[in-house]
């Protein structure tokens, strides 16, 4: 039977439908990553950043097109990871600004939707690259509105825009020489088709499972290892969070004079604003201050209040109670300082020992993550919160993580954000040497910039699948040494390969090297790379450090 209209409650499952396609085949979505290295993750970035929107959709009993609207794109949002993730997030947020206040969606609503999402993602993008899944999604926009005049079946209007999506994702190796020759299309364009096959599917009357897509609840604290609270150190018993549905005027000042207000009766505060939504977090001893003032604003939904006292030994009340320790000590700085300082730095990293580098060069909150696992938006956004600065600079220090630090930077009202587009650790670590108090933010950021263009970064991992790149035959196991534009080095010894990686690197500008061993290569192995490195290049200062990071053996920066 023809579908000509979806009302909310299809839109639910096909959403969630979509939701499950991705996940269940996310790691053939990594393995079209380019690079062959272990940890290719378009597939897991974009099934985390839905299944983020999947748990807030889930959780909605009777949805509305404009409740559920609100959840696709403020769960996206928050849980976008990656590059593909982010711009997978910008899709959702456009399509949803368009179709929010409709009762039912047509293929008329659904084109404009498209085209909306579209416009929305690459505005999102300060360099949209063609041969991506910007370009898959641009192409199905632009099908829908070829076709908004040929057919009001919602059904036969999806399939042909899903096989025109498929049709330009398989031009995608025309557009980008790198997917030609490793003989994979793009992936994230990949995985948006993979969305669109799951809501066909669903939509054609397949049964799917979604009894275990977990719906959203308790705190979005980064859960800490179990350990015992004392219930006698609770200043503030009832755990408060709820999302205001706005209905009234909420501007800059409004939002600080809200804020001001749940700190004067409570504590571990988190407020984040995102179009017509406010979610809060709050420890109150009178959970009902902290709703009748939300209720100036707005309806509140979502309302959840824990007792701390009688509930702790349960793991949300631990997470909640940890957060809270933490805010309390950075509270205690703040007051110290009697205010906030006028500057702070979070840094990404991954592995104890870059993470003492950035503690000892004065980062203030570092993000654990980095190639291995992208963190979110609302990591950044949690990160931001403990750092108590009128102007924090971000240092993502990964390509694949700049478009999530500079989604969360827009969602901040409060303080100044500058994402330094630091792609690897080494430049990361040079733009905070190079930071000078006196200078203004813009200063500082253009002076950063400037000293990490003059970075070179190699890494050392193995291959987990064959493949040809620049010309350069690679088979699994092999090890290669990365560099920041291509595969500068491939072998079968990890010291070999890094030698050649380093000599490719080396240049008449060159001075220093700087070399961070992993946590597979012991201390006696590094200092061995080193001593050579010292005797082929006497000139240069070569120096090393204990990294810890896991699946890359060296991170090697030349200056």
């Amino acid at each position: 039977m023809a579908i000509s209209t979806i009302d909310a409650g299809l839109l639910k499952k096909f959403f969630l439908a979509g939701a499950k396609n991705l996940e269940a085949n996310k790691e053939w979505i990594n393995e079209l990553n380019v690079f062959p290295v272990p940890d290719g993750d378009t597939g897991t970035n974009m099934t985390l950043t839905i299944m983020s929107a999947a748990k807030e959709v889930s959780g909605l009993e009777g949805p509305t097109i404009e409740t559920l609207s609100k959840a696709i794109s403020s769960g996206s949002l928050r849980g976008a990871r990656g590059n593909s993730g982010v711009i997978l997030s910008q899709l959702f947020r456009g399509f949803c600004k368009e179709i929010k206040y409709v009762e039912e969606i047509n293929v008329t609503v659904l084109a404009n939707a498209f085209q909306r999402a579209v416009e929305t993602a690459y505005k999102a993008v300060m360099k949209p690259k063609e041969g991506t899944i910007l370009t898959v999604a641009r192409g199905m926009a632009d099908k829908a509105a070829e076709l908004v005049d040929q057919t009001e079946d919602l059904e036969e209007f999806t399939v042909q825009i899903i096989e025109y999506g498929n049709y330009v994702l398989s031009r995608t190796p025309e557009m980008l020489p790198v997917l030609k020759q490793a003989g994979v299309v793009d992936s994230g364009g990949q995985g948006l088709m993979v969305v669109m096959q799951g809501v066909l599917d669903c939509m054609m009357g397949k049964e799917i499972d979604f009894s275990d897509i977990p719906q959203t609840s308790g705190s979005r604290a980064a859960a800490v290892p179990d350990q015992d609270i004392d219930t006698a150190d609770i200043k503030f018993g009832y755990c408060t969070e709820f999302i205001i549905m706005l209905e009234k005027e909420y501007n800059e000042e409004k939002e600080h004079e809200f804020k001001q207000y749940l700190e004067s009766i409570g504590d571990s505060l988190v407020v984040v604003s995102d179009d017509d939504i406010v979610k809060v977090h709050v420890h109150t001893n009178d959970p009902g201050l902290a709703i009748q003032k939300a209720l100036t604003y707005g309806s509140l939904t979502r309302m959840k209040i824990d007792n701390m006292r009688e509930e702790h030994q349960e793991k949300l009340i631990k997470d909640a109670e940890k957060l809270a320790k933490d805010q309390k000590e950075q509270e205690k700085a703040a007051k110290a300082a009697v205010s906030n300082k006028p500057y702070g730095f979070i840094a990404v990293s991954v592995g104890a020992g870059l993470d003492e580098i950035f503690k000892g060069l004065g980062v203030d909150y570092v993000i654990a993550g980095g190639q291995t696992m992208n963190p979110s938006t609302e990591d950044m956004l949690n990160a931001i919160s403990h750092v108590h600065a009128d102007t924090i600079y971000i240092l993502p220090n990964n390509s694949n993580i700049i478009l999530a630090a500079q989604q969360a930077s827009s969602l901040v009202k409060d303080k100044r954000i500058v994402v330094v587009p630091s792609k690897t650790v080494p430049q990361g670590i040079t733009a905070v040497l190079n930071f000078i108090p006196e200078r203004s933010a813009e200063e500082n950021a253009e002076a950063m910039a400037a000293e990490m263009a003059n970075v070179k970064t190699g890494q050392v991992t193995y291959a987990v699948r064959n493949t040809v790149i620049d010309d350069r035959e690679i088979h699994e196991g092999n090890i290669m040494g990365l560099g920041d534009h291509t595969i500068l080095a491939v072998g079968d010894d990890i010291h070999d390969t890094t030698r050649e990686m380093v000599d490719a690197m080396i240049d008449e500008d060159a001075s220093l090297i700087s070399i961070y061993y992993g946590q597979d290569v012991s201390r006696e192995t590094a200092e061995a790379l080193l001593s050579e490195l010292e005797d082929a290049y006497p000139d240069m200062d070569v120096e090393i450090h204990s990294g810890g990071q896991p699946i890359y053996y060296y991170l090697v920066s030349v200056e």
